[in-house]
């Protein structure tokens, strides 16, 4: 089967695997995630949802800190796939005033106007720090090869042009078939995988390069076992699942085994949960408050109503939490 030849980014009717045509899509020259309005023009996370999400990251960075080491350094805490900014501002309101942390953004677009001076804006993550890295949907959007099985059982790459057609490339080799075999095995006849490789890789690469501390990944994932049949690659634009285009127009992201990205050490646990551990929770006050005090009933019911959101089924609390200790190196 012919495998089509690579081409510049302008090229409309050029092939190339997946990982290429996001790479340019995403953080080429006008590449989605580098215009004006960053990722909450077009979808919402759980950092844009509550302010309890950033308050929660806060206290876990609390007691990451605490845990450090008499030769660890300064603390810091690092946001990997800032977006513009806001988990970090968020975290920041709600530390005491003065504590002694290092914030660090690190997003391949400009350094947004008005942030906070105490965050510094980086397109790496900085080397050697430790205290907490935290990656809210960063690797859904670490493009990777996407592979389907053709209708003799042959598990061939896909290629994709600009305008989002698609046509079965070469057979899967190497490195990409041992992480299918290893985690993903394909088997039936247009069953689809995302080759995690590169997710993988990311993410070792970020917890190798701190000294000590905690990393934390939460992104929409899946395991071994529970594997979708026909991968979850898709685009969203303006707050809407749309069809996956790699032409620069809307997000390009897919689910991550995230089991496949744990290290030793590491544990996965549900987003409802994790949040759970630290502190929030989506039961009601009680009744009795409201006569009591009217004000402070309100804010915690609305308070509970957020919490509600984020550890939601179904929802933002089926987000799966990837803690990676570090230890001291």
């Amino acid at each position: 089967m012919e495998t089509g030849r690579v081409a510049d980014d302008g090229d409309t009717y050029a092939w190339r695997g997946w990982r290429e045509a996001a790479e340019a899509a995403l953080y080429g020259p006008g590449g989605f995630y580098l215009r004006p309005e960053g990722p909450a023009g077009h979808f919402r996370t759980s950092v844009h949802a509550s302010p309890l999400f950033a308050a929660a990251v806060a206290r876990l960075l609390r007691t990451t800190v605490e845990g450090l080491g008499s030769g660890a350094g300064e603390p810091s805490v690092v946001d990997m796939g800032a977006g513009r900014g806001e988990l970090l501002t968020g975290v920041l309101a709600a530390l005491p005033d003065g504590y002694p942390v290092r914030a660090y953004a690190v997003e391949r677009a400009a350094r947004p106007e008005g942030l906070d001076p105490r965050i510094e804006w980086l397109p790496e993550p900085p080397a050697g720090v430790s205290g907490l890295l935290f990656a809210n949907e960063w690797l859904d959007n670490v493009p990777a090869e996407v592979a389907e099985v053709d209708a003799e059982g042959v598990v061939r790459r896909v290629l994709v042009r600009r305008d989002g057609t698609e046509r079965l490339g070469e057979p899967v080799e190497g490195a990409d078939a041992r992480w299918l075999e290893r985690w993903w095995p394909l088997e039936e006849p247009g069953a689809r995988a995302e080759i995690g490789g590169s997710r993988d890789a990311a993410w070792e690469g970020v917890v190798a390069g701190m000294r000590e501390g905690l990393a934390v990944a939460v992104d929409y994932a899946h395991v071994a076992g529970a594997r979708p049949l026909f991968g979850t690659l898709t685009g969203f634009r303006g707050g809407r699942e749309v069809r996956a285009v790699p032409d620069g127009s809307c997000d390009l992201t897919a689910h991550v085994a995230l089991d496949a990205c744990a290290l030793p050490g590491a544990t996965l646990t549900s987003q409802r949960a994790a949040l759970a551990a630290l502190g929030v929770s989506p039961a009601r006050p009680p009744l009795s408050l409201a006569s009591t005090s009217p004000a402070e009933y309100l804010r915690a019911l609305s308070a509970a109503g957020e919490a509600a959101e984020l550890m939601s089924p179904g929802g933002l609390g089926d987000f799966l939490w990837l803690h990676q200790p570090v230890p001291p190196s």
